[in-house]
């Protein structure tokens, strides 16, 4: 009896492996045959135009890429770098990550619709918007290690001053204020978004050293709602900003003094 199991046994294991190659052998030939089906129209003159677009964009100057791109050259080429070596944004096989890159800078710089960077790059709709998400959720990732507080020490800039910001300013870290950013949401909730603005916007709060980097970054506040609302949900969070001991930010007239927040006297 156990001989006839173990025969048995085996039987079934060499007809899985028969059906798992059947199976294998199928979808390569149906892959095979949907691949000798597909046309493709004559694409050199329009890679062409698109790669001196791309020139244009990040090969020429400094100036046309600030314009276009927002950040200059060398900037760019050492961001697009970065997310290739860190393997957050991969090269495909008709689109590298420099064109991904702007893609989505392009995008963002000027509030363009997938099918105006399409037209304008000779791509489609959906590898526009494919590019874009890849190159986002690659920046996202990347925001963890990039918006962070660096330093608590006395700032240069504020040493070099003495008599005008030092001593008086000699424990101060940073500055924030709060940002209205242009929101896209269903018509149901869009009175919510509504504030100050005649549109529908984001109330985004931003933090920044003296150096001009971000340290903390708040979004997704309808823009009804008052920036120390905001600014309270940021320092009650677990992950919010970044408070040490002794240490505070400055901030305008909209927001109220309080621990580790120095806004001005009214009227000054």
């Amino acid at each position: 009896m156990a001989h006839y199991t173990i025969k048995r046994r085996r039987v079934l294991g060499v007809l899985a492996v028969m059906l798992a190659i059947f199976r294998w052998r199928r979808r390569r030939r149906n892959y095979s045959i949907r691949m000798s089906r597909r046309k493709y129209g004559p694409l050199v003159d329009r890679d062409l135009e698109r790669q001196r677009k791309l020139n244009d964009l990040y090969n020429s100057t400094d100036k046309n890429c600030i314009s276009q791109l927002r950040m200059r050259k060398d900037v760019f080429w050492k961001l697009s770098a970065h997310l290739r070596d860190a393997k957050l944004v991969r090269d495909s096989v008709h689109v590298s990550v420099e064109e991904k890159l702007a893609i989505f800078l392009h995008t963002v710089g000027h509030n363009l619709r997938n099918r105006v960077v399409g037209f304008f790059l000779r791509r489609s709709s959906y590898t526009v918007s494919k590019c874009f998400h890849e190159v986002l959720n690659a920046l996202c990732f990347l925001a963890k290690d990039m918006i962070k507080l660096r330093s608590i020490e006395t700032h240069q800039k504020i040493l070099d001053s003495p008599g005008r910001f030092y001593p008086y300013f000699k424990d101060c870290i940073g500055a924030l204020d709060g940002t209205h950013i242009p929101a896209f949401v269903p018509e149901n909730i869009a009175n919510r978004f509504r504030g100050r603005k005649s549109y529908p916007t984001q109330n985004v709060l931003a933090v920044v050293d003296f150096d001009l980097r971000f340290t903390y970054v708040l979004a997704g506040w309808e823009g009804s709602t008052h920036d120390s609302v905001v600014l309270k949900a940021a320092l009650n969070r677990t992950n919010g900003i970044p408070m040490p001991e002794g240490k505070y930010y400055l901030a305008d007239a909209g927001y109220a003094a309080r621990p580790g927040i120095l806004p001005p006297y009214r009227g000054v």
